[in-house]
């Protein structure tokens, strides 16, 4: 009887063997990959929600710092009265026989009797015919609670004096700067009176001007 002799198979080599291992990872990660992408006809939410850029910027309202109101000073009280009245010619020359009107008068620039008449003040200029010095003079009513500020603002600037009067009734200061004399007065009428001068030197120079302009005011 004769034995028939089986058919062998190869066996794999070793390098095929490797092959199909070195494949196995790379196949389970197309895997993963095809199972952690969305379906297609699901919404993505972050693409769902538009942006500030898209809308035009933040809904939030937005403060602009320049558009904040400022304080505002109230308007004084308009004075009615001339400057031929508040200083007659007789006061004029009881001053000082040498001075009259100046003519074509303004009030110095960025001086106290400019601010007085921007007060719906009076501001009012005489001029020494012999020496050409100028006197000025100024009055306005303000506001009450401004008033209050431009007498703290004279006290903290200028030297009081006693000489117009006794507080409260009247407060008078003065100082002098650059060879001018300058005078406030501040009456308990609400009054914000002032003088201004290279005539004054001191105080009592100006008294022929303060004391007759104080008893015309209304």
């Amino acid at each position: 009887m004769q034995i028939g002799v089986g058919r062998v198979l190869p066996m794999p080599s070793r390098l095929h063997s490797a092959s199909i291992v070195a494949l196995l990872p790379a196949v389970l990660a197309v895997g993963l990959l095809a199972g952690c992408t969305p379906d297609a006809g699901t919404p993505n939410p972050s693409a769902s929600v538009p942006s500030d850029s898209a809308t035009g910027g933040s809904t939030e309202p937005t403060t602009d710092p320049g558009s904040t109101p400022t304080d505002t000073v109230a308007a004084g009280t308009p004075i009615t009265i001339g400057c031929d009245e508040l200083l007659t010619t007789d006061d004029v020359y009881a001053f000082n026989p040498n001075v009259g009107a100046a003519p074509d008068y303004t009030p110095t620039v960025d001086s106290v009797v400019a601010d007085v008449a921007a007060d719906n003040g009076l501001a009012c200029g005489w001029t020494n015919q012999s020496s050409g010095e100028l006197i000025e003079v100024a009055v306005a009513q303000p506001d009450p609670d401004q008033l209050v500020t431009l007498k703290q603002n004279a006290a903290a600037t200028m030297n009081a004096v006693p000489t117009y009067g006794t507080p409260p009734a009247v407060d008078g200061f003065f100082s002098q700067s650059q060879d001018t004399g300058t005078v406030q007065v501040f009456t308990e009428a609400g009054y914000w009176l002032v003088a201004r001068s290279t005539a004054f030197f001191e105080p009592g120079d100006a008294v022929g001007i303060i004391t007759p302009a104080m008893s015309h005011l209304p």
